[in-house]
């Protein structure tokens, strides 16, 4: 057992070590198992089965991590929207989310959610709930449930849209004002068309 892996794991601390130990590993690019992530933080090759039945749920927990760190990112420094501007600020830090962390949320996203783990269930209806309250303060007198997939749907596109290389993400300006604009032609232009009807 290396130094650097026995500083990093402390008795009655399996969990949070095994976690750290993927999520480095995951961020770094490089292919793991419950074995290979056993190895880097430094345990035996079974100790991870305490806590993961498998490579699915350490994946899985990997994800609630995941998603509890965009929601600290969407509302820390940052009140509910009161405008479509402050709307698409919740937009351009789910946005910069993916960038930064882009492995990570391939992860989170990029596969069916595991409807079996009770954590990553709870951490994704936190954020859905933050969206669709953040959509009804904006707009009470529709449904918000639609209105807020429909905002999502939009983030979770340009984010990917950026990930995949179809739009350049060459300066945080760059990124933030295409999510503004997005937001602006889709929930002003609505907004407008609502008022003309009544």
């Amino acid at each position: 057992m290396s130094t650097s892996a026995k500083s990093g794991y402390h008795h009655g601390n399996l969990r949070a070590s095994l976690l750290s130990a993927a999520m480095r590993m995951l961020e770094q690019g490089e292919p793991f198992s419950l074995r290979a992530v056993a190895r880097r933080a430094g345990v035996s090759p079974t100790a991870p089965y305490r806590h993961f039945a498998d490579r699915e749920a350490l994946e899985s927990a990997l994800a609630a991590e995941g998603l509890r760190a965009l929601k600290a990112d969407l509302t820390t420094d940052r009140t509910m929207p009161e405008s479509v501007s402050d709307l698409a600020d919740f937009g351009v830090a789910y946005v910069n989310f993916a960038l930064r962390r882009p492995a990570l949320f391939r992860l989170m996203f990029g596969g069916e959610c595991d409807t079996e783990n009770a954590d990553r269930v709870r951490a994704a209806a936190e954020v859905h709930e933050l969206l669709a309250v953040a959509v009804t303060g904006m707009f009470p007198e529709v449904d918000a449930s639609p209105l807020a997939t429909a905002g999502w749907a939009l983030v979770h596109g340009l984010a990917f849209l950026h990930l995949d290389g179809k739009f350049p993400a060459t300066s945080p300006d760059d990124v933030a004002n295409r999510v503004h604009s997005s937001f602006e032609a889709i929930f002003a232009a609505g907004s407008t068309s609502s008022r003309r009807r009544k």
